[in-house]
């Protein structure tokens, strides 16, 4: 029986991270906890880490696309966040976006690795971008580092 187990040090890669603006005092420390794992356990330079900002969620998947045409980057990381407020538009951008951005990455055979937060509160939001629950963009990163080094081996 054969094992494939991946590392995480991936030091000759490029990385783009796609920011929504919208919530960016949220989507910041996620964007520090993506950029500070890669760095140090994927072994990436900085040079070798874009960041790329626009306007909010719904502007990623296009950006994304965008981005993979140039076909200069190993693999990408979302970040963004969607809060519950009392119209439809929360459900309706949770219920698609997600979607979207996975068939991206499937059909171009690129990891795509989403660090989009769905809230029902700004606490939430908080919690999950290093106060009590961890930072959900240093996960991303070490979901992307595994993954990229998953397809490099299969």
């Amino acid at each position: 029986m054969k094992i494939i187990e991946n590392s995480l040090k991936s030091s000759h890669i490029k990385i783009a991270i796609v920011v929504a603006r919208f919530n960016e005092f949220i989507n910041k420390n996620l964007l520090d906890g993506a950029i500070s794992t890669l760095k140090l356990v994927g072994q990436i330079s900085y040079e070798n880490i874009h960041t790329i900002w626009v306007p909010g969620v719904c502007e990623i998947p296009l950006t994304i696309k965008n981005l993979i045409m140039k076909k200069r980057y190993n693999g990408f990381i979302t970040i963004g966040t969607i809060i519950k407020g009392e119209t439809l538009h929360f459900e309706i951008i949770s219920r698609d976006l997600n979607v979207i951005i996975s068939n991206i990455s499937i059909e171009n055979n690129v990891p795509i690795i989403s660090s989009i937060l769905y809230l029902n509160n700004i606490q939430q939001g908080i919690d999950r971008a290093g106060a009590k629950l961890g930072n959900r963009g240093s996960d991303a990163a070490l979901s992307l580092l595994e993954m990229i080094n998953l397809l490099k081996n299969i």
